[in-house]
C-alpha cells in the first residue's frame, strides 16, 4: 500500500511539473524575430572590456578573438581559456524586447566554476549592466549600475524559484524578457527570475567571454 501510494504522489508530482512547462516565446509565436547570427561576418558585433577588469582597449580588437563561429555558421564560440573578462556587445541600443538565447558549456575534468552570461540593458562601455548568469547553479538575474558614483550590485540568486539548468556538454535554453522596468528570466520551460526595479530603460545586448569554453546558438530577437 505504501508502495502504490508513493507511486502515485510521485506520477501526481510528474504531471504537476509537466503542466508546470511553459513554451519558450520563439516557440509560441515564431513570427517578427531577429537572426543575430546571420551576418556571418559578425559585423555588427563588437568586443568590450568589462570595467576594472577588461584588459582590451575600447572598441573592435584584432586577433587574436575567442569569438568565432564554427564551421555551420551556425553555432557561436568563445573559446576562453586565458582571455579577460569581456562583453561581446551586438547592435544598437534597445528598449523593451525579448531574446532567445541557446547556450552550452564544454565539459572539463573536474567541477570548475563555469562562469558567462548574457547581457542586457548594458551601457555602451559596459559599465551598467545587467544579465541572466549562466552557471550549473542555475541561471539567475544580477546586475551592476551607478548609484552617486558608485557601483551598485543586484544580485537575485536567492529568489532564482529552482535551478533549471542542465550539465556542462548539454543545450539550455534561456529567454530575457524586458519589459519597461522589468526583467524576467525564463529557462528551459519556466521563468526563474524577476527583476522589478530596472531604472535603465534602453540598453545593449551582449554575451560574456569569462575564462571558460562556451557556445551560444539560435540567438534571437523581438522587439515589441
Amino acid at each position: 500500500m505504501h508502495s502504490l501510494l508513493r507511486g502515485v504522489l510521485f506520477a501526481m508530482v510528474a504531471v504537476s511539473a509537466t503542466q508546470a512547462q511553459a513554451p519558450s516565446a520563439l516557440q509560441s509565436d515564431p513570427k517578427g524575430w531577429v537572426d543575430l547570427l546571420a551576418d556571418k561576418t559578425l559585423a555588427k558585433w563588437i568586443r568590450v572590456p568589462m570595467p576594472g577588469v577588461g584588459k582590451l582597449p575600447a572598441g573592435n580588437v584584432s586577433d587574436p578573438s575567442p569569438w568565432m563561429l564554427d564551421s555551420s555558421g551556425e553555432v557561436l564560440i568563445c573559446e576562453g581559456g586565458k582571455v579577460g573578462r569581456e562583453m561581446f556587445r551586438y547592435g544598437e541600443e534597445l528598449g523593451d524586447f525579448v531574446l532567445h538565447a541557446e547556450w552550452r558549456f564544454t565539459k572539463l575534468e573536474g567541477e570548475p566554476a563555469y562562469n558567462s552570461g548574457v547581457f542586457v540593458r548594458t551601457s555602451a562601455d559596459g559599465t551598467t549592466w545587467f544579465q541572466g548568469q549562466t552557471t550549473l547553479a542555475g541561471g539567475f538575474l544580477l546586475g551592476s549600475f551607478p548609484v552617486a558614483g558608485k557601483a551598485q550590485r543586484v544580485n537575485l540568486r536567492d529568489k532564482m524559484t529552482e535551478n533549471r539548468v542542465k550539465p556542462a556538454g548539454e543545450w539550455n535554453v534561456y529567454e530575457i524578457r524586458a519589459a519597461g522596468k522589468t526583467l524576467a528570466l525564463w529557462v528551459n520551460g519556466a521563468v526563474v527570475n524577476e527583476y522589478t526595479e530596472c531604472e535603465v530603460p534602453r540598453g545593449f545586448i551582449g554575451l560574456e567571454a569569462e575564462g571558460y569554453r562556451i557556445e551560444f546558438r539560435n540567438l534571437r530577437l523581438k522587439r515589441f
